[in-house]
């Protein structure tokens, strides 16, 4: 009975191990599959990393174009101002020159240091002429505008109008729209 169940048992193991052998082959077109899988991922990923260093290199050049960017637009700011400074200063020194002038003669002549100083202010206001700049205009008896005066001043008089200027103590100036000083002003009502 043993060789038997021995006989038998071998005859049942063989259909077994021809399912394992039918097996084997599906097992084998699996792995083959994965592989393929695998290799196709692996590809994608290198394309991915591919792609993520094409734009890291991107960001990175961006990067360095704006700090570039930033430093020459810095410096040329920094340009800019030292030039404008520097017109500013080359407009106002024959005004020192002037100065210097009327100073030499104080001593000895009043008549010819009163010319010294009007020339001395003729020439500044030349300066600002060239550099745009222009007074605001004021008197007493104008209209007092908030956009342009400085009220420092109040009095109460019957005979003068509503926000009528009745003294100028300091000029303003402009350059263009932009006031550089407002116009110092005594205001009356």
């Amino acid at each position: 009975m043993t060789d038997d169940i021995k006989d038998g048992a071998i005859e049942e193991e063989e259909p077994v191990k021809e399912e394992k052998e039918e097996k084997k082959p599906a097992k084998d077109k699996g792995e083959k599959k994965l592989k393929a899988e695998l290799e196709k991922q692996k590809k994608e990923i290198e394309k991915l990393e591919d792609e993520l260093a094409g734009q890291k290199d991107k960001y990175l050049r961006m990067m360095a174009e704006y700090d570039n960017f930033r430093k020459r637009a810095a410096k040329e700011k920094e340009g800019a101002y030292t030039d404008a400074y520097g017109d500013a200063l080359t407009a106002i020194l024959p005004v020192i020159d002037n100065l210097e002038r009327a100073a030499a003669y104080g001593d000895s002549d009043p008549a010819k240091v009163g010319e010294g100083v009007r020339l001395t202010l003729d020439a500044f206001k030349a300066a600002l002429e060239r550099l745009g700049v222009e007074e605001i205009p004021a008197e007493p008896g104008g209209q007092f505008d908030p956009n342009i005066h400085n009220a420092v001043m109040h009095s109460e008089d019957g005979e003068r109008g509503e926000n009528e200027i009745t003294d100028v103590f300091a000029k303003g100036y402009k350059r263009g729209d932009r006031v550089l000083r407002h116009t110092m002003v005594k205001v009356a009502n």
